[in-house]
């Protein structure tokens, strides 16, 4: 004789309300330490995108002096522009090649307090765009078709270019330039010291 079991349904498989919380809170927990950890390295990563906007061009400016044979300036102006202007001979203009500005609140400025990169290019005089022998608002600053970096008189150059967000230390980054090589170097603040990129 056979037996049937009318209105028994057979054991399902499944989580419990307990473990479906327990998993809810967990994910909860790990979103807010992602959260918390995004939000405090944004101002790094903003920071990090402006060196390389000025690491950029100044590479790219010494690049086509060389290989247009022509002196290129660059200016830092505005507090956030980048620009790159090419000296044309023989009726002394000038063409400008680009114009990059930094976004997201960076700009050309010191935190007070960090003082100079380890190249000391400053010459104790740390601003936020430190080119100590250039004149000119902005400074006339340029690279020569051999590469090197220089003044307005033609005299070799070493500077340094600041980027930051205001009041914001761990965002600061900058930019040194090499005059006798044109060489260009990325330093990042790591809360201590100046680190190179």
């Amino acid at each position: 004789m056979t037996t049937s079991r009318i209105g028994c349904r057979p054991a399902q498989a499944g989580f419990s309300l307990v473990e479906m919380v327990v998993v809810m809170g967990l994910v909860g927990v790990l979103s807010a330490m992602a959260v918390l950890q995004i939000n405090a390295s944004r101002p790094g990563l903003k920071g990090d995108g402006a060196m390389r906007v000025v690491l950029s061009q100044m590479t790219a400016a010494r690049e086509l002096a060389i290989t247009q044979r022509r002196n290129v300036r660059v200016t830092f102006t505005a507090g956030i522009l980048v620009q790159t202007i090419r000296e044309d001979a023989p009726a002394a203009t000038q063409t400008t090649l680009s114009s990059v500005s930094m976004e997201g609140g960076l700009q050309f400025a010191i935190i007070a307090g960090l003082g100079d990169t380890p190249d000391n290019f400053c010459n104790g005089s740390v601003t936020a765009v430190s080119f100590p022998t250039a004149t000119g608002t902005p400074p006339e600053v340029k690279f020569t078709p051999d590469g090197t970096f220089v003044n307005q008189l033609g005299h070799t150059l070493n500077g340094t270019v600041f980027v930051s967000l205001p009041d914001e230390p761990t965002s600061a980054r900058a930019v040194t330039i090499l005059g006798a090589t044109g060489r260009v170097r990325g330093y990042r603040w790591d809360g201590r010291a100046w680190m190179a990129v």
